[in-house]
């Protein structure tokens, strides 16, 4: 939860034992925090919660999917899928893997440090190997243009 969020929810709950209604809560709040103050709707709902006896500034637990399709497992399946075939896209990626649209990106981007270039994917940095092998590749082409007159038979 944003600091700021916590702090407001503490400033709602200190009006609501001064006796004052939510919409003088909410005026209060608009002043002091400006544009980054919460909804009316938010102060109006935490404002019946204090004065019900809610006691906590902190959101109920709430049930629903866990956020664990981020895997260790998930993570070394994308890698060999996009090592297989690099002109994957993102939706083809999560049908594949039965995946969050969200999730897959979010792997392809942090964990994996690729990102989207003409609907292919690459890595962000080259490694020593590639680096190597690509200084080798220009220098063998140097070399045959020194050599062969490549650029004369134009």
């Amino acid at each position: 939860m944003e600091k700021r969020n916590l702090e407001q929810r503490c400033a709602i709950k200190f009006c609501v034992k001064l006796k004052e209604n939510a919409t003088e809560t909410y005026e209060k709040l608009k002043w002091a925090y400006g544009e980054h103050a919460v909804s009316r709707a938010q102060v109006f709902r935490w404002h019946k919660a204090f004065l019900d006896g809610s006691k906590s500034v902190e959101d109920e637990p709430r049930s629903g999917r866990t956020y664990t399709s981020k895997t260790d497992e998930n993570v070394t399946k994308m890698r060999a899928l996009v090592r297989s075939d690099r002109c994957l896209t993102v939706r083809m990626i999560s049908s594949e893997l039965i995946l969050n649209h969200q999730t897959v990106h979010n792997i392809l981007t942090e964990e994996m440090g690729m990102r989207n270039i003409c609907a292919k994917l690459f890595q962000k940095n080259l490694t020593n190997e590639q680096k190597e092998n690509r200084r080798n590749v220009c220098l063998d082409l140097l070399e045959r243009t020194k050599n062969d007159d490549f650029f004369s038979n134009m």
